[in-house]
């Protein structure tokens, strides 16, 4: 491969990525399945592919599994400080496959490499966050006759692409993989619970338990953050704007109350709700000295990053992933991983073990979107029932976990009416 195929930080790096991308498939039992399965069938043979995701030893695992699908493959990171630099050096020099991503580069460089990815022609775009599809229908249409579709990891993706698609503009079909029961119940939920605290702890060194935790939203990854932090002995406070969710987290025993009530008491405050500025101006003019300020969802927006630095009146960097922004009065507000994805940019994002199912769904999504792509409407689909199915049943073997079967009367009672008291 020639420089100009790929842009990562160093080579030199490769032979340690390899180790940690073999280190995690261990923990990645369906991904392991799905591979030995790819390479006999070769279902996306002839299929030129761009993804854009995070650079992590697990989407390493993916890529690899697509490439012995048959995929003629590019990745581009999807964030700027979620790319793990060994594992991109690897993804180069030991797997061959064209890479563009660097840990912290500027947003020129990262729109450079989305460009990158895009001048591949892709077929079938695969996305976290819908940046490529994004580019496709503003910067690049010319290419939208070349794609058969494309699937989406995360739920700020989902909503861009949503919304595009009830205005009418979506161009293509796109398959929502976070939607699927093997994604969002336990990616979302365990997955961002323990890398969220992990990049939380990391960051700052400072004891969670003992401290008020304000989790910002009550969706499937507020709900891990909220478990995990309790779990970790902290008074944890949620705030939603959404009924239902907040009554759910009243009765799973956390304090709930808005924001601005939340974030005088806070310690701790985290947002991962797929929305701007839940964090905001007026939140950081009440909150108390030394409170550390993170975000977990996909865009840096959660948290009014101008704002604050408005209204500081210096900035300090006193470790690795945090910003301290002193105040007029004296106040610190602590920014944790430049506002950015807090368990990618100061830890290693989700455990191996649930990005398994995650990633299973979007292999198997991207089979499904070759094969049917010209048959579906230009919307946001759901994963299919018998891929989740399927990926949960792969789990539970890999797991030695045996389950039931129903018996031909079980299954004849269900499906019929007649029979009752």
């Amino acid at each position: 491969m020639s420089k100009k195929d790929f842009d990562v930080k160093d080579l030199n790096l490769a032979e340690q990525g390899r180790w940690r991308i073999e280190w995690a498939l261990k923990e990645m039992p369906v991904m392991r399945s799905l591979m030995d399965r790819f390479h006999n069938e070769r279902p996306l043979d002839g299929v030129k592919m761009s993804g854009c995701l995070h650079i992590t030893t697990e989407t390493a695992n993916l890529a690899r599994a697509l490439q012995m699908a048959g995929a003629d493959i590019v990745l581009t990171a999807s964030n700027p400080l979620s790319t793990q630099d060994d594992t991109a050096a690897a993804l180069v020099s030991v797997y061959e496959i064209p890479t563009f991503a660097i840990k912290g580069e500027d947003n020129d460089t990262y729109y450079q490499h989305l460009n990158a990815a895009l001048d591949h022609r892709p077929n079938l775009t695969m996305d976290d966050g819908a940046d490529l599809v994004s580019m496709l229908h503003t910067e690049r249409t010319n290419q939208i006759p070349d794609i058969i579709g494309s699937t989406e990891e995360t739920t700020t993706g989902i909503i861009r692409l949503r919304a595009m698609a009830a205005e009418g503009a979506l161009k293509f079909p796109v398959i929502a993989v976070n939607d699927a029961d093997t994604k969002h119940l336990f990616d979302n939920r365990y997955g961002t619970g323990q890398s969220t605290l992990d990049g939380i702890i990391r960051a700052t060194n400072i004891l969670i338990a003992g401290k008020v935790f304000v989790v910002a939203g009550y969706g499937w990854c507020s709900r891990g953050i909220a478990m995990r932090a309790r779990g970790l002995g902290a008074n944890v406070i949620v705030t939603e704007v959404e009924p239902m969710k907040a009554l759910e987290a009243v009765m799973d025993g956390f304090r709930v109350m808005p924001m601005m009530e939340a974030a005088p008491q806070a310690d701790f405050i985290c947002s991962a709700t797929g929305n701007k500025h839940v964090i905001d101006k007026h939140h950081f003019e009440v909150m108390k000295d030394g409170c550390c300020v993170s975000n977990s969802g996909h865009f840096n927006v959660e948290i009014n990053i101008p704002a604050l630095e408005e209204m500081a009146v210096d900035r300090r960097h006193p470790r690795t992933f945090v910003d301290e922004y002193q105040l007029a009065d004296g106040r610190n507000i602590r920014l944790l991983g430049e506002g950015r994805l807090v368990n990618l940019a100061a830890a290693e994002g989700h455990p191996a073990a649930v990005m398994d199912m995650s990633f299973a769904n979007q292999a198997m999504s991207a089979v499904y979107v070759f094969q049917n792509g010209k048959n579906l409407e230009n919307k946001v689909y759901r994963v299919p029932k018998e891929i989740d199915e399927e990926i949960a049943r792969f789990k539970l073997e890999s797991m030695g976990i045996m389950i039931d079967v129903l018996t031909p009367e079980q299954e004849k009672y269900l499906n019929s009416w007649q029979e009752g008291t």
